[in-house]
């Protein structure tokens, strides 16, 4: 209807700026006349053409609506050529961040709440069919079947698993029941974060309870293997040591000593010391007795 208007006021306001002189015979109101409906023409001539572009801003798409009519055609960021009778309904495609505080019961029976929080986003290709099914709102209908799968999954666990061991195992499961329920709507669901579970103190106080014995007993086993480790490797140590000493005392038979007493000898009797070596009956090592210098010299020669 704008456009319709614009382009009659236009074009009243062009008749009226070529018309002036025969509308008054004044020069200076001429003038006037002329100057005044220039600006009109040409402001609705501006605004007639803006009915024909629009400009999708970046994290955007548009959707047109012609009287009801919604066009399957999905307008991403930039601008475009549209049907200047048609509205363009937009849509922001960025993620968004719905967190919720939800009452749940856990298997076992047992009331807890947990804060949850979902991430997602309008799927740009399905932005027409957001629009038609469900309109610029969206928040209750994510809200609704958030809670309830939330709820449904929760049904499923302990509540001392919920708190301790399975959160992301929840978070993971609560993200993929949305995906297949949501993406048919036109939703992108990013993902599911479960970031508190609120049970009652006294369960909370056993279950930390438990999990500082775990800790302690890991702790345990840890020392225990470690000490294990270290005995072994002592052990391997000593019985390296025997078996080079058994290997040694093997080596040493009788003839290695005889042996290695004949080398001794011949060494000490190359030495510049004069020595009284005397040797045995075979069955033991020569004996080696010091001679002083002064008195062999005093010894006559035969």
């Amino acid at each position: 209807m704008s456009f319709i208007v614009s382009t009659i006021a236009s074009l009243i306001s062009v008749l009226v700026f070529f018309n002036s002189q025969r509308l008054v015979d004044n020069r200076t109101a001429q003038l006037v006349i002329k100057a005044i409906a220039g600006l009109i023409a040409l402001a609705t001539a501006i605004s007639a053409l803006s009915r024909l572009l629009v400009v999708i801003p970046a994290g955007s798409v548009g959707v047109e609506d012609f009287q009801g009519k919604v066009s399957d055609r999905t307008l991403p960021a930039g601008i475009h050529v549209i049907n200047p009778f048609a509205d363009v309904v937009q849509f922001s495609t960025r993620i968004r961040d719905v967190k919720e505080e939800i009452g749940a019961t856990s298997k076992e029976g047992l009331a807890i709440g947990i804060d949850v929080s979902i991430q997602y986003r309008i799927d740009p290709a399905k932005a027409a069919s957001v629009y038609q099914n469900i309109g610029l709102e969206e928040r209750e209908i994510i809200v609704s079947r958030f809670r309830s799968i939330s709820r449904e999954i929760v049904s499923g666990y302990p509540a001392e698993a919920i708190y301790a061991t399975k959160r992301e195992e929840v978070s993971l499961k609560i993200a993929e029941k949305l995906r297949s329920q949501l993406s048919p709507l036109g939703f992108i669901v990013d993902e599911a974060l479960l970031r508190n579970v609120k049970v009652p103190d006294t369960l909370q106080a056993a279950i930390q309870q438990r999990l500082k014995a775990e800790q302690e007993n890991l702790q345990m086993k840890f020392v225990l293997e470690k000490e294990t480790q270290e005995a072994e490797r002592k052990r391997i140590e000593a019985k390296g040591h025997a078996d080079a000493q058994k290997i040694l005392a093997e080596g040493l038979t009788p003839a290695v000593l005889q042996l290695r007493a004949i080398e001794a000898t011949e060494k000490l009797a190359q030495s510049p010391n004069s020595k009284v070596i005397v040797l045995g009956n075979g069955q033991g090592t020569p004996l080696i007795l010091p001679v002083e210098r002064d008195v062999s010299k005093s010894v006559p020669a035969n």
